[in-house]
C-alpha cells in the first residue's frame, strides 16, 4: 500500500505534492489542475480548481494498480468535506488506525474533523473510481462573523461543540449530484467563463449535499426510493444514451429492452434524477437541441424540425414556446438582429 500526504490547503500546493508522489504532469490554467497519470501507479486523472469564498473541488478519475492511501491534514483549517462517489467506493477514517466508512456508488458523504486531526482517503486497487471533494476552508472566526457568509453557515451546521468532535454523515444514493459532475466534466469554455460555470454548478451540488442531508435527518422516504445502486447505475446509461441519440426514435419499450429495466423503474429513476418522465425527459432534451442549432446553426426552422427528430413542425413550435416564452421564427430571427444591435 503507498501512502501520500498532503498538507496544505492550496490546490497548486497540493497537486504538486500529488505529482511527487503519483508522477505523471501537471497542467495548470488560470486557478484549475489537471495531473495526468499513465504509469505503474494507475492511469486516469485528478484535476482540481479553486473558487471563491474558500470553496475548492477536486475530482478522481482513476485506477489504481495498488492500495493507494491519502492523509490530508490542514492544522489552521477546519475543512469541511462534500463527499460524492460516481462510480467505485471509497473509504475514509479520522487517522489510520480508526473507524473506517464507506461511501458507495451515488452516496454522499460530509466530514469534518479536529484539529490537526488526520482525514484519510482509501483507495482500492483495479478499481475504477470517479470521486468529487468539494471542500470548504472554514476556522473558528467563521463561527460568528456575518462577514464569512457561506462559511458561517456551514461552520455553524456542521462543526460539532466547538470542533472537539468529528463528523461524518455517509448519506442516501443521489442521481442529481452525478448529473451535475457530468455538467461539470462536458463545459468546453476556458478562461473566466468555464471558472464561472464550474462554480455555479459546484454551489448547485453544495446545495444537493445539503438537501440530502437535511431529508435524511428528518427521515422522509423521498432519497432512492426503492431503486438499487445498479438500477441507478443503469439510470445513468439511459440517460446518456438519450442525450446521445436525441434524433432518433426512443422509445420507453426500446430502453426497457436495451438496458434490462422495468418500466416502473426507469420511470423512477428519471424522477429521481430530473424530475420528470421519461418522455418529458426525451422531449426537454430536443428541445435544448433545437435551441442551440437555432442560435449557433444556419438551418431553418424545417430542417431543425427532422434534426432533433420530429415529425410535426406545428408540435415543435408549441412546446418551443412552452420553454423559451418564443416561437422558433421568433428566436432564430432574433439571433440576427442581436449582433447588429451589439
Amino acid at each position: 500500500m503507498k501512502t501520500t500526504y498532503l498538507n496544505t490547503d492550496t490546490i497548486e500546493t497540493m497537486f504538486n505534492q500529488l505529482r511527487l508522489s503519483f508522477g505523471g504532469s501537471v497542467v495548470k490554467e488560470s486557478k484549475e489542475c489537471i495531473l495526468e497519470i499513465k504509469n505503474e501507479i494507475g492511469a486516469g486523472k485528478i484535476q482540481g480548481i479553486s473558487l471563491s469564498g474558500g470553496v475548492s473541488y477536486i475530482e478522481f478519475d482513476m485506477t489504481f494498480s495498488d492500495d493507494i492511501t491519502i492523509s490530508i491534514n490542514t492544522p489552521e483549517k477546519n475543512p469541511i468535506y462534500f463527499a460524492y462517489c460516481s462510480q467505485g467506493s471509497l473509504t475514509h477514517s479520522f487517522g489510520a488506525r480508526r473507524k473506517k466508512n464507506v461511501l458507495k456508488s451515488f452516496q454522499t458523504g460530509i466530514i469534518t474533523s479536529q484539529l490537526d486531526d488526520e482525514n484519510t482517503l482509501y483507495f482500492r486497487k483495479n478499481e475504477h473510481l470517479n470521486v468529487t471533494l468539494i471542500t470548504v476552508q472554514t476556522t473558528s472566526r467563521a463561527k460568528n462573523s456575518k462577514k464569512e457568509g457561506l462559511k458561517s453557515k456551514l461552520y455553524n451546521t456542521f462543526i460539532k461543540k466547538d470542533n472537539i468532535e468529528n463528523f461524518v454523515y455517509i448519506g442516501s444514493q443521489n442521481l442529481k449530484i452525478a448529473e451535475k459532475i457530468q455538467q461539470i466534466n462536458a463545459i468546453k469554455q476556458d478562461g473566466l467563463v468555464r471558472t464561472l460555470l464550474i462554480q455555479g454548478l459546484v454551489h448547485i451540488i453544495l446545495a444537493l449535499e445539503i438537501q440530502q442531508h437535511t431529508d435524511d435527518v428528518n427521515n422522509l422516504e423521498t432519497s432512492t426510493g426503492s431503486l438499487t445502486t445498479r438500477e441507478m447505475e443503469t439510470i445513468k446509461q439511459a440517460s446518456m444514451y438519450i442525450e446521445q441519440n436525441f434524433d432518433k426514435q426512443i422509445s420507453i419499450t426500446l430502453l426497457c429492452t436495451k438496458f434490462g429495466i422495468s418500466p416502473s423503474k426507469l420511470q423512477e429513476g428519471f424522477k429521481l434524477m430530473y424530475g420528470r418522465t421519461v418522455t418529458d425527459h426525451i422531449r426537454t432534451i430536443r428541445v435544448q437541441k433545437a435551441e442551440d442549432y437555432l442560435k449557433n446553426t444556419d438551418m431553418n426552422i424545417s430542417e431543425v424540425v427532422y434534426s432533433i427528430g420530429f415529425s410535426s413542425r406545428s408540435y415543435f413550435s408549441k412546446i418551443f414556446r412552452e420553454t423559451y416564452n418564443c416561437t422558433p421564427i421568433e428566436y432564430k430571427t432574433a439571433q440576427k438582429v442581436l449582433p447588429i444591435s451589439a
